[in-house]
């Protein structure tokens, strides 16, 4: 069955398709956003030989030529040189404003694409189909485009929306165990930042879903995409409530810059992490319990995530450079630093004026060097 969720953005509105072998629906799906029959493909090495044989025969079996523009995989292709390489190619295929991007890929890809496809002739549109359980239940909805830079992750880029998104679950089959439980603390987030039904849901059914059980796995995904697409509809640019879909990112994102954005430290991984270490630090400046925050870390640790910066590879760690890199971050202004922070679970806010020395000293404690 393939679920329909509305991300209702006005005249931008689009659809989040939900279910399994989207990908052979592709071409008809994709079709009625064209103004000529012809996309340019973009994906990476390692999804393209999986699945770029079954997206090409869906475009075609519709008439659509696919033109593929493939990038090495992983975090650094997400770069200047990266966005350089993908913009000179689709100007090599001559696409005009009407035509499509295609972001075929996990998050690096979708993200990529995406800005590339923003700033393209000033804008053109583009379709998100999502590789990665993270991309689906994240980073392919709500918009937001972005390369990384030297000085931090996502630091320049673009809010620009997909026309359509295709979700499709058969495609998680070939994502490796790894893949799956870092995408899976982004499935999380959406328990422990406003829903505590589905945190205690995933209690119960988080292995089920890590191993692909059909039913958990199609529930998580939509239940996780219906949140991100009610936040996005309320708070496309994050001026508010938005930014609570950051839980966890400002740790996250220092432990990414310190481990230089690679395979040696996962997206999804530092979020697990930094998920724990917000609902430990939260109970440690008395805004919610004990007993909260250590249910929180019970149940990413059961995911098989780290959860403590002594398991993050990377560790040992210097506690004033993480703190340097947060104050870095796109939510830092004035130069205060800013967390989502948690009063029990499924009640996330947003902590503004963050003392910058508490954050120094709760790191120590929990294991950074001083």
């Amino acid at each position: 069955m393939t679920r329909a969720i509305p991300v209702g953005l006005g005249g931008r509105a689009y659809e989040v398709l939900v279910g399994r072998d989207l990908l052979d629906q592709a071409g008809a799906r994709i079709a009625p956003f064209l103004k000529r029959p012809r996309t340019a493909v973009v994906s990476d090495e390692t999804v393209w030989r999986l699945h770029g044989e079954r997206l090409t025969a869906a475009l075609t079996a519709a008439g659509i030529e696919a033109h593929p523009v493939i990038v090495a995989p992983g975090e650094q292709t997400k770069s200047f040189e990266g966005l350089a390489d993908v913009t000179d190619r689709l100007l090599a295929l001559e696409l005009d404003r009407g035509d499509i991007v295609t972001a075929f890929g996990g998050g690096v890809v979708g993200d990529l694409a995406g800005f590339a496809a923003a700033v393209y002739k000033r804008g053109i549109d583009f379709v998100q189909i999502p590789t990665t359980l993270l991309a689906q239940v994240d980073s392919s909805v709500g918009g937001k485009t972005a390369i990384d830079t030297p000085r931090g992750k996502n630091l320049v880029g673009a809010f620009h929306q997909p026309r359509l998104v295709l979700a499709d679950l058969s495609v998680l089959d070939t994502l490796s165990e790894r893949e799956m439980r870092a995408g899976y603390a982004e499935v999380i987030k959406y328990g422990l930042l406003g829903d505590r039904d589905f945190f205690e849901w995933l209690e119960a059914n988080g292995g089920k879903v890590l191993t692909r059980e059909p039913g958990a796995l199609a529930h998580a995904v939509a239940r996780s995409i219906e949140m991100k697409a009610e936040i996005v509809a309320e708070d496309e640019r994050e001026q508010g409530r938005r930014a609570l879909l950051n839980l966890g990112h400002t740790f996250a994102h220092a432990l990414e810059a310190e481990t230089g954005y690679g395979a040696t430290l996962l997206h999804g991984e530092a979020v697990g992490v930094g998920q724990a270490l917000a609902f430990r630090f939260s109970a440690e400046l008395g805004l919610c319990s004990g007993q909260d925050a250590e249910r929180a870390t019970r149940g990413i640790a059961a995911a098989g995530l780290p959860v403590r910066l002594a398991e993050t590879p990377g560790h040992p760690f210097d506690a004033g450079r993480l703190v340097h890199h947060m104050a870095q971050d796109k939510k830092a202004e004035g130069g205060k630093l800013t967390f989502i922070l948690a009063r029990g679970l499924g009640r996330a806010f947003t902590a503004r004026d963050v003392d910058a020395e508490a954050v120094r000293r709760f790191l120590v404690a929990e294991g950074a060097r001083g």
